[in-house]
């Protein structure tokens, strides 16, 4: 039996020697294991296809020395045979793989700062993500949320760029929560510089995350491969705000095609911030959320989470009906009117019609005047007179 240390050791190769998401080496390793699979690349004894994707870097060595000193670094390398892998969560990029779906190829291994264990972190989670350039409307959303989330439980998923995702931490963060964060760099690439100690902060109790090896730089193509990961890793994809074109709406396609709950925050019809929320909302490739409770709901257990039905706002005539309600339809909001009129008005007795307006007026609903009788405000009584 292989000794798990050895097969971290390959995996660890395969990341540093094969851009993520190597389809041709994830069938490799499928195919003999991971330890067969390095020795094969090292040897170059592999398919074209596999050969394709590694030769450029197929000088590169990763040794027990180099895993010792990631360590020391506070990194981990964590792997599909350790008990934390999140199995659950990343079968579905197997799922999609499977039909041939393009770019969906789970991880070979990642990287991680943190003391969150994958499998507990990932097992309720929710990934949210919107503009880098963000609007005080769209981060005080991504924050409030998070915080909200957080509280009931749910892992906040996000990035760690600028704008929404940084809201996001930052809101789970403050609810004393765990957050975890995706790179599409390497945990040592200092990317992006504005949020060092925020990526600190997330790996004080959470974990921050990565394909790719020691400080591999920031590349677009990364951060598309990087999406994959946000979507199958939770439950379901928040935009909170996305332009029509944008990394955000990225992920929730691809949260989509993961069959991955997805759903989009609406705002200002004139921000073009919105405009691709707006667009998904149309379209119907996202369900419309305005609370917390809305996607708690979505991406909830079953029979747990559901959201409560908004109240509508109560008015102190809520209550009233027949004969009082009558009467209190009756009273005028500014001119004061007779016993007399009120009843001829209202077709209720003089009598049952005076009971009534003295009733009305312990709860503010009837107010005395020296006209007689007007309506009240309902704030409790009001005499005048």
């Amino acid at each position: 039996m292989t000794d798990i240390s050895e097969i971290r050791l390959a995996r660890a190769y395969l990341l540093a020697v094969a851009e993520p998401p190597a389809p041709a080496v994830a069938a490799l390793i499928a195919e003999c294991g991971p330890v067969e699979a390095a020795g094969r690349i090292r040897d170059g004894a592999v398919p074209d296809a596999v050969a394709k994707e590694t030769t450029a870097r197929g000088g590169r060595e990763v040794t027990g020395a180099d895993l010792a000193r990631t360590q020391e670094a506070g990194m981990r390398l964590i792997i599909p045979e350790d008990d934390e892998w999140p199995q659950w969560p990343l079968l579905s990029l197997r799922v999609a793989d499977g039909r041939g779906v393009a770019g969906m190829t789970g991880p070979i291994a990642l990287w991680g700062r943190g003391p969150a264990q994958l499998n507990e972190a990932f097992d309720r989670a929710v990934t949210i993500v919107g503009s880098r350039t963000a609007t005080g409307y769209g981060e005080h959303i991504a924050a409030e949320w998070s915080y909200t989330l957080a509280q009931s439980g749910v892992t906040v998923l996000s990035g760690a760029a600028y704008g929404i995702d940084g809201a996001a931490h930052r809101g789970s963060l403050a609810a004393g929560g765990v957050s975890a964060a995706v790179l599409g760099c390497g945990l040592d690439a200092g990317y992006p510089a504005g949020h060092q100690t925020l990526l600190r902060r997330i790996a004080e109790r959470g974990i921050v995350l990565s394909e790719y090896t020691d400080a591999a730089p920031p590349a677009r193509h990364r951060f598309l491969v990087r999406n994959r990961l946000l979507a199958a890793l939770s439950a379901g994809t928040v935009v909170v705000e996305a332009d029509r074109r944008s990394g955000a709406r990225n992920t929730a396609g691809t949260a989509a095609t993961l069959g991955k709950a997805v759903m989009a925050v609406p705002g200002p019809l004139t921000s073009r911030t919105s405009s691709g929320c707006h667009e998904m909302l149309r379209s119907g490739d996202a369900r419309l959320v305005t609370t917390a409770d809305d996607v708690l709901e979505d991406v909830g257990r079953l029979g747990i989470d559901l959201a409560r039905p908004a109240e509508p706002p109560r008015r102190g005539t809520d209550r009233l009906s027949g004969d009082a309600l009558r009467v209190h339809d009756a009273l005028l909001p500014r001119a004061g009117r007779s016993v007399q009129w009120i009843a001829a008005e209202s077709g209720v007795p003089v009598a049952k019609a005076r009971a009534v307006l003295c009733a009305l007026e312990l709860d503010g609903l009837s107010q005395r005047c020296e006209a007689g009788w007007r309506r009240g405000s309902g704030r409790g009584r009001c005499d005048t007179g």
